[in-house]
């Protein structure tokens, strides 16, 4: 914290010594399309660079690229700014830049930390030719739902009592949909299917998502599904039984060979084969209505019940399946494992587990050609005809292979695959810390949010850990941490994985953020699940939806956040949707804070200032050539008067602002008055605990 003030102060200091030679406020450029034309070029085509100035006030713009220093002109001039030019004639390899700014014998360069008077390279930015990302997710609201706990539209479908036995214990048919998820929740059942998401689909619609993206929905024992047992079939809890024969577990009864009834249902190929058609009516039923779907890819490891491993002997003598690794030395299988003990067949319990889990088998890549191809076929299979889903969502990623050299060359080939059969196909990885080398544009097109989203804005609005793990006060309100964590983190994507990042305030991993507003530490076995609904800010809350809808990327909804729900760390976030019990007040607040993201394309796709900040208060703005809009999170428990210059965005003086909506502690307001700007100064009193968004009309 301390080196990042220290940087920021000698800056100031030294552009301050230079005021007469430079109008610092107005120099301006990234990756948008307005900046980069084309924003994503083909290899061979040229680019145009464009830097923001204002007019008259410097005497040359270079830009610097790959070595090479060219200057540029002015291209475009308006009533405020310079708009200095160079196009490079062909771009056919990955480029770097920046831009250095001369007036008289002061001299500056510029990227995406903004200005400074000694680069750091680390911080330029990048074109990297021929790497493009699926346009509908630009900006498109996504909806997660964990399908077990979102809404049970087929009760015949449900796991049974003592259905069968996993991780020591059988089984449990939870038949109370609000009841608290138990502390060792993985085998207990709800009933969720992708018949109720069918049913909710206009429910959905209605809220204003655009995408729908499914934690796992393949064949596996426990309720999250991120232990597939087979990845070519849609589990038949969550799709259609069509044949229900045979009997659960006897009661004492821990194995599984003998719960004929799990494996007629997940083993019956009429079963599978029904449960893979409802999938499909779904993702056609979706389209029909303009929006997407997605799926959760598990492919760094499988689960113990898997048919290639059946550790649990449930394939071993079924027809049509071969037989496990665990079960014999000569399955085709045992490569797709590593095992420890090369001696100890039948029933080889010695295979590596990822962290040491034995119900989650690690895939061998490295050693099976044929389950390399197996999961290349099964990328391509879901996003090809018959089933036509819009992309994969993948976990833990950046673990795949034992070797992060291998993990890269799986993931290239992965993406050519995908790509040649769905080239609208998103890859969204899940990823924690730096994912630029993912991002080249040869692998993953961007990632789950968690460093430049959701963890800066859990810190300075509530001050505490994703997890609800730790509270830290020297975060809170914390401006330095906030902006200076967010610039650097964004800074390690291409601007077009960035506007189709994952933006999400809670998801399956992680406490729910409305429970966060409460900033206490806690997990469901040292707090209780009550404490988890305690003492909440609604009002915070509403400042970080605004926040999600107002920040570059695609603003996720976790299910049931958008209806109050809260809840701990997993398994507590696993909570049910709150049918019949919802916030239809929060709910309506979605709808509109939604529908003001989507209306406005400074929102979807515009370039961001960071307008002012101080503690507990951060005011930015998004601007295109047509628009532009400014944000005021007031987190403090008193009113702010806050001064910003939006001229920054070209607003000229003497205009006014429609503020578009203003929350509070209490609710919120719509179309809440205009706001006048005076002397290039704009100057707007917010109410505590509020988030307020203007709009300027270029």
């Amino acid at each position: 914290m301390s080196d990042r003030r220290d940087k920021a102060h000698k800056l100031f200091e030294y552009v301050f010594e230079n005021r007469e030679a430079f109008n610092i406020w107005a120099f301006f450029s990234d990756g948008t399309e307005y900046y980069r034309s084309p924003a994503e070029p083909e290899p061979g085509q040229s680019v145009t660079l464009r830097f923001r100035t204002a007019i008259g006030q410097v005497d040359c713009v270079y830009l610097v690229y790959n070595g090479q220093r060219c200057e540029m002109s002015i291209g475009k001039r308006d009533d405020m700014f310079d708009y200095y030019e160079y196009t490079i004639p062909s771009v056919n390899e990955d480029i770097e830049y920046f831009f250095e700014i001369c007036s008289g014998s002061v001299v500056c360069t510029y990227n995406r930390l903004g200005v400074h008077k000694n680069l750091n390279p680390d911080y330029n930015f990048t074109i990297m030719p021929g790497f493009k990302v699926p346009e509908w997710a630009r900006g498109a609201v996504f909806y997660q739902i964990f399908v077990d706990r979102f809404c049970n539209g087929d009760k015949s479908n449900d796991v049974l009592d003592n259905e069968y036995c996993y991780i020591g214990e059988g089984t449990k048919r939870i038949t109370d949909w609000y009841k608290y998820p138990d502390q060792m929740d993985v085998r207990s059942f709800y009933g969720g299917d992708l018949q109720g998401v069918m049913d909710k689909l206009d429910y959905l619609q209605d809220l204003g998502v655009d995408v729908i993206y499914l934690n796992p929905i393949f064949v596996s024992p426990s309720n999250h599904k991120y232990d597939i047992q087979d990845y070519d079939y849609v589990d038949p809890h969550f799709g259609v039984i069509v044949d229900d024969e045979g009997e659960c577990l006897k009661d004492g009864s821990k194995i599984n060979k003998e719960s004929t009834k799990y494996i007629n249902r997940v083993t019956n190929k009429a079963n599978l084969e029904a449960s893979n058609q409802l999938l499909i009516k779904l993702v056609e039923e979706v389209h029909k209505r303009g929006m997407r779907i997605i799926l959760d890819g598990v492919f760094n490891h499988c689960g113990s019940f898997n048919k290639w491993l059946d550790r649990e002997c449930i394939y071993e003598n079924q027809e049509g399946y071969e037989k496990g690794a665990y079960i014999d030395h000569d399955s085709p299988y045992k490569k797709f494992f590593r095992f420890q003990d090369h001696w100890q067949w039948p029933y080889n319990g010695t295979y590596n587990g990822w962290w040491g889990h034995d119900t989650l088998p690690k895939l061998n890549y490295e050693e099976s050609a044929k389950l390399y191809e197996y999961i290349m076929r099964i990328g391509e299979k879901w996003v090809s005809p018959p089933y036509n889903v819009d992309g994969w969502r993948l976990d833990v990623a950046a673990d795949l292979g034992y070797t992060e050299e291998f993990n890269h060359k799986f993931w290239r080939d992965f993406r050519k695959r995908v790509k040649a059969a769905n080239p609208d196909a998103i890859i969204l990885a899940e990823h924690y810390g730096d994912p630029h080398s993912w991002l080249m544009g040869d692998q993953w097109d961007t990632v789950m949010n968690y460093d430049a989203f959701m963890e800066p804005i859990t810190w300075f609005l509530t001050g505490v850990e994703k997890h609800s793990d730790e509270f830290r006060g020297d975060l809170l309100g914390n401006p330095d941490a906030f902006m200076g964590s967010l610039r650097h983190h964004m800074s390690r994507f291409n601007q077009n994985s960035l506007e189709i990042a994952m933006n999400e305030l809670s998801n399956h991993d992680h406490s729910r953020f409305l429970t966060r507003t409460n900033r206490r530490v806690g997990r469901l076995h040292t707090m209780g699940p009550e404490a988890a609904n305690e003492n909440l800010n609604k009002g915070v809350f509403r400042e970080a939806v605004v926040f999600q809808m107002t920040w570059p990327g695609a603003p996720t909804i976790y299910y049931g956040d958008e209806a109050g729900l809260c809840g701990w760390t997993d398994p507590d976030n696993r909570r049910t949707y709150p049918w019949g019990r919802e916030d239809h007040e929060l709910i309506a607040f979605h709808k509109d804070i939604i529908k003001i993201h989507k209306e406005h394309e400074a929102l979807m796709k515009g370039s961001v200032l960071f307008l002012d900040g101080r503690y507990k208060v951060m005011c930015y703005g998004r601007f295109t050539d047509n628009e532009a809009i400014v944000v005021i999170l007031n987190n403090d428990y008193e009113s702010q008067t806050v001064s910003i210059y939006p001229r920054r965005m070209g607003i000229p003086d003497n205009s006014a602002l429609t503020c578009l909506i203003q929350t509070t502690e209490d609710g919120y307001t719509m179309n809440n008055g205009s706001y006048g700007i005076l002397n290039n100064v704009l100057q707007v009193e917010v109410p505590k605990i509020s988030a307020t968004v203007l709009c300027y009309k270029k």
